[in-house]
């Protein structure tokens, strides 16, 4: 095949001159509509739609072996200088330039000419060229920077598109249905229909209505047999399909693994091109993690699946092959140590509806350098070798998340490691806030954290906190003191230096103000650690 069959089929520069390709073209009405009014069209060739390549002046006699097809030739008339009248070798002239594909000549008057010569008028309108005549006013290198000016901005929307385009693709890739997705996403920015097919020729996806699946077998054969990357070709007598072409999809050892076959009635546009490019790109991307990807995770799964034991009774050689199963599956050697890391959504929000989180999963995944994610009906759940610094909670937060963080464990001691942040993710999903496993002191009131037990103490110590100022703080005290004392009414008398009958009678007022048996054990437990909390719900002194 040759080598501008390979590039794409994609359109020629205007004309038909070298073949190389341009982003973006001007066309010679939009040009004109943007030259300044001083101008003048002296005659109109009808070939507005016309792409101009570039706005060349030249004063040679014959510019033509320098000129690409499509420009816009500026003169002053030097060559005409001396040959007023002389008809034939200006026609000689027009003519050699309509041979070479210009597009418009622009004749500048001033310093050879005070008008453009009728002669060239006349050949311009007998060969049908567009021609323009330049004031001295308006310099020829104010028309170049025109067209310069007029092609960025042409480029600028271009290379817009393609970002937006590229955009489209890639959220076709995490959707629920990749491939179809994609197909149909592609079609919708570039007019063709497509069809992938798999390494064993049958239909994966298709986009748009073209040819079927029999009459694509030869230019299937190609794509499937050969090697390296290529565009095969052909045509069809349908609608939508005179220009057929397909791109092999390769493993990165160049194995196939399906083809995307393309349909259309035009040339690709350059830019057409770049989209089908990259969606021939993402679809190897999609292909080879289906079918070639990191075989750890699954290796993993399916050994603790069929021996959930091994764990504990597995020999030696079985637990290190779980351990290196391990490694793999967290980009980490198999001594190093894991950390369990759950996802909590900070509004407490749920999947939107009918969105799919194969996004998230693979956004986790990415952040925490892990295959071993699991989507939860709370969030998710990750195994990473990752330390989980604070500038990644940072950027998981910015996201609307907030994280437990477990300590380090290894393969034997995950699960345990799973249950201890387990334990703190309602603490986080009270307080908005992300927590440590190694910064919690496992104590009651230090799982309970600060927020959790201020609710605690202000639901059972309402009735008692309401009271004046002076009668609650010497309840409190008196609480305090007789659970601090194992309800010893001596030792509280003690401590207090009070009567013990002035305890008793204390004790049982508050008992009958919070309404609850202080004898029950739990009850003591409850009020004990709500009075940790009960300073954060008095007034400041």
């Amino acid at each position: 095949m040759s080598p501008e069959a390979a590039a794409g089929p994609g359109t020629r520069g205007a004309g038909t001159g070298t073949g190389a390709e341009r982003l973006s073209a001007v066309t010679l009405k939009e040009f004109l509509d943007k030259l300044p009014p001083q101008l003048t069209l002296l005659h109109d060739g009808g070939n507005g739609s016309g792409l101009l390549r570039w706005v060349e002046p030249s004063e040679l006699e014959d510019p033509t072996p320098y000129l690409l097809d499509g420009e816009f030739l500026l003169t002053a008339g030097l060559p005409f200088v001396g040959e007023a009248g002389n008809e034939a070798r200006v026609d000689a002239y027009i003519r050699r330039l309509v041979g070479a594909g210009v597009g418009a000549l622009g004749f500048g008057l001033e310093p050879y000419f005070d008008a453009v010569p009728e002669e060239l008028v006349k050949a311009c309108v007998r060969h049908n060229l567009t021609l323009v005549e330049v004031p001295d006013t308006v310099p020829f290198a104010a028309i170049g920077l025109e067209f310069s000016q007029l092609l960025e901005s042409d480029n600028a929307k271009v290379f817009r598109q393609l970002a937006d385009t590229n955009r489209q693709l890639m959220r076709a890739v995490l959707s629920a249905r990749p491939e179809h997705e994609l197909l149909a996403a592609l079609a919708q920015r570039v007019p063709v229909w497509a069809v992938l097919v798999g390494a064993d020729g049958r239909v994966r996806a298709r986009a748009g209505t073209g040819v079927e699946l029999s009459a694509l077998q030869e230019i299937l054969e190609r794509l499937l047999g050969g090697s390296g990357p290529r565009v095969e070709m052909d045509s069809f007598d349908v609608p939508g399909s005179a220009l057929v072409f397909g791109h092999p999809l390769r493993s990165t050892r160049d194995a196939n693994l399906g083809a995307l076959i393309l349909g259309t009635d035009q040339p690709l546009t350059p830019s057409q091109n770049s989209v089908v490019s990259s969606a021939v790109g993402l679809l190897e991307l999609l292909v080879r993690q289906r079918t070639s990807g990191s075989l750890a995770p699954s290796q993993l799964a399916t050994a603790l699946l069929l021996h959930p034991d091994s764990l504990s009774s597995g020999g030696t050689r079985h637990v290190n092959g779980l351990r290196d199963l391990l490694a793999q599956s967290t980009s980490s050697t198999r001594s190093a140590p894991l950390r369990v890391v759950q996802g909590i959504k900070a509004d407490q929000g749920t999947w939107p509806a009918g969105d799919s989180p194969v996004r998230e999963l693979l956004q986790w995944r990415r952040l925490f350098d892990t295959k071993l994610v699991e989507i939860t009906d709370y969030g998710f759940a990750a195994v990473t070798r990752l330390k989980v610094d604070d500038a990644l909670v940072g950027e998981v937060e910015k996201l609307g998340w907030r994280l437990v963080i477990g300590d380090a464990a290894e393969l034997a001691g995950l699960a345990g490691a799973y249950q201890r942040v387990t334990s703190l993710r309602s603490r986080v999903r009270n307080t908005g806030k992300s927590a440590r496993v190694d910064d919690v002191s496992w104590t009651v009131a230090g799982l309970l954290g600060r927020e959790a037990g201020t609710m605690l103490a202000g639901r059972l110590l309402e009735p008692l906190l309401s009271q004046e100022p002076e009668r609650r703080d010497a309840q409190l005290a008196v609480l305090r003191s007789w659970l601090g004392e194992n309800g010893s009414w001596d030792a509280t008398a003690k401590v207090l230096g009070l009567h013990r009958n002035s305890v008793r009678r204390q004790v049982n007022a508050v008992a009958e103000l919070l309404d609850t048996d202080l004898n029950q054990a739990q009850v003591r437990a409850e009020l004990w650690i709500a009075l940790q909390y009960v300073d954060e719900l008095l007034p400041k002194p």
